[in-house]
Formats: C-alpha cells, sequence, structure tokens
C-alpha cells in the first residue's frame, strides 16, 4: 500500500502543470498526511517560480513582455549621454552662445542718489534672446536645445569689477547688482528694472584715463568686465558661474565730448566782499544723445586761459559755479553757469615780451573777430556741502579744454571822425624829413564805439590812440601821427531801437599832431586848393584806434 501510494506522485514531480498548480486546492483531502505535506511544499514552490496573472499578461509569451525594461534602459543611454554632453562640452559651448546670443537694449539709467562712496543708479531695459547673432551652427543649435531644456535662469546677488587691461588692469569701478530672473529661449525678451549700487575704483587711474581721452591719446579702449554669479535654473542650482565679458571700443567707438551751444553770455558788476568784481553768466546748451536721467549736484570750476607762451603755465581768469543740473534721457541740457572775476591778474594785461599784446588782448581779439578763443575748465572745491567728496577728488585734477565761439561785430568803430580841425603849414625853412617839415592838424576826435550787447556794466575811456590814413579825393596824402597816448573822456548812448546795440562816444583833443605826407604831388593839389579855390578841403581818415578803459576790474 505503501509502495503504490507514493508511485503516483513520483511520476507527476518531473512534469508539473504550473496552471493546475495554481487552480490546485491548498488543503488535500486525501487521508494521507505525509502527501498531503509534500504536495503543499511543492505547490508553495510553484507559486513563488510564477509570475502573478496581473504582471504576466495572461497567456502572452515572454518576449513581448520586455519593451518596458528596453525603453528604460534607453532612456537611461540617452540620459548618460545628455549628462556627458552637458558635463563636459556644453558649457563651454552655452557660455560662448549666451555671449554671442544675448543683448541689452539700454532704456533708461537714472541716478537715484549720490552716495558718500558712490552713487545708486536705477538701471532699466531688455535683455534679448537673439540666436541669429551666434555665427557657428553647432554653437547655435546646441545653445537653443540646451536653453530651451532650462527655459529660464536666476541669478543671485553678485558683484561686478569693471576694469582697464592696457591700463595695467586699474579698477575702473564696482557695480552691486541684485539677482535677477531671466528667460534664456530664443526670442525671449526679459525686461529688468533694478537698482544698484556704483562705486569708482582707483580714482588716479581715471585720471590718467581722463587725461588721455582729453588729449586725444586714446585710440582704443579695452574694458574687461568680471563677475562670480551664482546660478539656478528652476530647483536646480547650476553654482557659481566666472563670467568675464570683454569689450574694445576703437576710435569711432569711444565716445566723443558732447557738442554745445553758447545760449546766452551776458557781463555784469557785482557786489563783492572784497570790493567790485565782475560776473559772468551763460547759458550753454549741451547735446544729449543718452538715455540717462539724474542731477548732478552744484559744482566749483576754475576758468583759465593761456599765457604768452604754450610752456607757460595756464593764467587764473575767473571762479565758476554751477547750480543743480538736470538731465533728462535723449533731451538736450541747459547748462546754467555764473563766473566771477575779482581782479585781472598782471600776467593777463602785460604785454608779452617782445608784442604790443597782452593775453587778454589775444582772447578778446579772437572773441570780438569772429574766432574761437580757448579757455580751460578745471574741476575745484565744490560750493554745496551735499555733493560728495569722491566727487571733487575726480574732477580737481582734470582740465577740459573749452572752445569760447567768437563773434563777429563787423567795425567796433561806427564813426571816427574830426571835428574844429586847424590845418597848419609845415615851416618853409624846416630841413627835410623833420618833424617841422610836416604839416600839423589840431581838431576835436570824436569816435562812436559799438559795444557787444553781452557787455552790461560800465565802462568808460580814460586815453585813446590811433594809427591814421589820411586820404585826399580817394588817394593817400600821408599818416597822422597819433601814437602817443591821448586824454579821452566817454558816455555811455543807449540804444534808440531794439534792432540798435549800446554805443559808447568817445572824444578827446589832439593838438599839433604831424601829418607825414607820402604823396608830395597830392600835398600840393591840397594846398592849391586851400590857397586858391577858395573853399575848404575835404579830408578822410581811416583809422585804427586803441582805447584804454576802465572797469570795475581795474584799467586795461
Amino acid at each position: 500500500m505503501a509502495s503504490t501510494d507514493a508511485q503516483p506522485l513520483t511520476q507527476r514531480d518531473p512534469e508539473p502543470d504550473v496552471e493546475a498548480s495554481e487552480r490546485t486546492p491548498l488543503i488535500s483531502r486525501s487521508s494521507n498526511e505525509q502527501r498531503d505535506a509534500e504536495t503543499g511544499e511543492a505547490q508553495e514552490d510553484r507559486r513563488a517560480q510564477s509570475p502573478p496573472r496581473s504582471l504576466s499578461g495572461g497567456g502572452e509569451k515572454p518576449t513581448k513582455r520586455r519593451w518596458p525594461s528596453l525603453l528604460a534602459l534607453l532612456l537611461l543611454c540617452i540620459l548618460a549621454v545628455v549628462i556627458i554632453v552637458f558635463a563636459f562640452i556644453a558649457p563651454s559651448v552655452v557660455e560662448q552662445y549666451a555671449q554671442q546670443a544675448i543683448t541689452f537694449e539700454p532704456e533708461s539709467l537714472s541716478i537715484d542718489s549720490f552716495t558718500s562712496s558712490g552713487v545708486r543708479a536705477r538701471i532699466q531695459g531688455d535683455l534679448v534672446m537673439d540666436a541669429s547673432r551666434v555665427d557657428k551652427k553647432f554653437v547655435r543649435d546646441l545653445g537653443k536645445f540646451g536653453t530651451w531644456i532650462a527655459r529660464e535662469v536666476e541669478s543671485g546677488k553678485s558683484f561686478v569689477e569693471v576694469s582697464l587691461p592696457e591700463y595695467g588692469n586699474v579698477l575702473l569701478g564696482t557695480a552691486q547688482v541684485p539677482p535677477i530672473k531671466v528667460g534664456i529661449r530664443n526670442g525671449d525678451i526679459t525686461h529688468v528694472d533694478f537698482v544698484s549700487d556704483l562705486h569708482p575704483g582707483d580714482v588716479d587711474g581715471i585720471r590718467r584715463i581722463a587725461h588721455d581721452y582729453l588729449d586725444g591719446r586714446l585710440g582704443q579702449l579695452r574694458v574687461l568686465g568680471e563677475a562670480d554669479v551664482p546660478l539656478k535654473s528652476g530647483l536646480f542650482s547650476l553654482g557659481k558661474q566666472s563670467i568675464r565679458q570683454e569689450m574694445l571700443f576703437a576710435n569711432k567707438d569711444v565716445p566723443k565730448l558732447p557738442s554745445y551751444k553758447i545760449k546766452k553770455l551776458n557781463f555784469r558788476e557785482e557786489a563783492l566782499p572784497s570790493g567790485r568784481g565782475m560776473a559772468a553768466d551763460v547759458a550753454i546748451v549741451v547735446k544729449n544723445d543718452y538715455p540717462v536721467d539724474f542731477t548732478i549736484p552744484p559744482l566749483g570750476f576754475a576758468i583759465k586761459v593761456d599765457g604768452c607762451n604754450k610752456s607757460d603755465p595756464y593764467i587764473m581768469l575767473a571762479d565758476a559755479l554751477t547750480h543743480d543740473l538736470y538731465i533728462h534721457p535723449k533731451q538736450d541740457v541747459e547748462l546754467n553757469v555764473t563766473g566771477n572775476v575779482r581782479r585781472l591778474p598782471d600776467t593777463l594785461t602785460e604785454a608779452c615780451p617782445g608784442s604790443h599784446e597782452s593775453p587778454l588782448d589775444a582772447i578778446l581779439g579772437k572773441y570780438l573777430h569772429g574766432k574761437d578763443a580757448k579757455l580751460y575748465v578745471q574741476g575745484s572745491d565744490s560750493p554745496s556741502l551735499d555733493t560728495p567728496q569722491w566727487i571733487t577728488d575726480i574732477i580737481s585734477s582734470i582740465t577740459v579744454p573749452v572752445a569760447l565761439p567768437g563773434r563777429t561785430f563787423g567795425s567796433l568803430i561806427k564813426n571816427f571822425t574830426l571835428a574844429d580841425t586847424h590845418f597848419s603849414l609845415p615851416d618853409p625853412f624846416a630841413s627835410p624829413n623833420t618833424p617841422a617839415s610836416n604839416p600839423r592838424i589840431s581838431a576835436k576826435v570824436q569816435a562812436i564805439v559799438a559795444l557787444p550787447e553781452e557787455m552790461n556794466f560800465n565802462i568808460s575811456v580814460s586815453r585813446v590812440r590811433a594809427d591814421a590814413d589820411v586820404y585826399y579825393k580817394g588817394k593817400k596824402l600821408g599818416k597822422l601821427d597819433l601814437h602817443q597816448w591821448q586824454k579821452a573822456s566817454s558816455d555811455r548812448i543807449e540804444p534808440i531801437s531794439k534792432d540798435d546795440g549800446p554805443t559808447l562816444m568817445v572824444e578827446s583833443l589832439v593838438r599839433n599832431a604831424p601829418l607825414n605826407i607820402t604823396d608830395e604831388d597830392l600835398f600840393t593839389d591840397v594846398l592849391q586848393a586851400m590857397l586858391f579855390g577858395g573853399r575848404g578841403v575835404m579830408l578822410h581818415v581811416k583809422a585804427e584806434v586803441d582805447v584804454e578803459t576802465e572797469t570795475a576790474l581795474g584799467a586795461f
């Protein structure tokens, strides 16, 4: 019985039926407990080796159940390749792509306030991603793909240092930039509006650059910006990225001094603590093509002029003060300056060696004849305590040449006459080429001098002298010797109409001034007309007149 019962189990073990085992009851109804135990263990082994029905898909073939594993493996391979590409190749390519594709279009730069160490500026503009600016196709395509995945990048708080490599890496300034979120996909336009603290760098280095720029020695300028910027995209931190951007400004790219026009120039007397002085009110319109918006605090300047020689130091002429100057984006700036002349130094009014002109004569001569006169403007102490000291430190050693455009007033001597003229014949017994051999003229010299409308101050003439040529019937008769100073008086004549300017009537008495005859035959005709003509002789005089004036600044 025992052998008969064990044989069926032995015959079933080599070929187990998986499906049948799953449907076989766990508790056998056989009376043999040992066979029941063995049968239960065999069924449990079969269950462990067979997948559940819900996962195996019923009766599908095993080869069709592998596609999820293959897809996962494929995705892992692609991810590995992407990681390798972006870990080793993409950073430099994406950096190159970003440098070429991104552009900043400024809208406004406004200075919120001047601080003791710099300025607080508000910057507004648009950051534009334009892939068409990238030259290499490989860089352009990989950059577009990488930025499409990232979509946007947010930078953390960073500090930007701007230096000039060609000037020994002198630090031009630093800027503190707040966090900014920027869309980096191709075609994205991100409007930025942030406030940044700007601090000047090496003051001595800035002065050297300014001098080279003003002297025309700044052929090109290479500017380097460096910053360590923390970046993140979404929840993923990209770490600190070292950004280094270099810009080269060639000759045509270096900004030029803005053009300006003197709108008004007015001279007037002014009461000073030390006495009477002269003040000049100047209104200047300066061209502004930049999107900047800020207010410049009051500043002080020293106005200087050339000496007799180019090697001579500049001569101090006046102190100038500016008021608060408001600058608006792309609008012309009107600058009002008040200059005070306390006294004219002797080096300005004394004649230069080997010349009859003083430096002041040279300046006024150029101005009155329509030629540009050059002035030099140098920064000095500010009249306002609110002006930061660092501004004064920078401008105090910078001298800017400024051209004072001349004005053509026509002939300032509107009329020159000899009234009550007495003509004395030469001594017939005098030796030739002696003063007694020349006729003499005594007369009242009257000259009407036109005053520029800018001169709104009292001016009086104390002495005159002239270099006069005398003509008879259109021919030159001789030269009237008036080289010696003659006492004179003057009266100001107010204009009759708006079209006329103020004039000055100058009178002087000339006694026995010699007339040097240059045409003896013509002089004979003059004598015949006087002796036998029975009427007066009309002589014409052309003269260059020098006047000595007295103003609140003294005589010159």
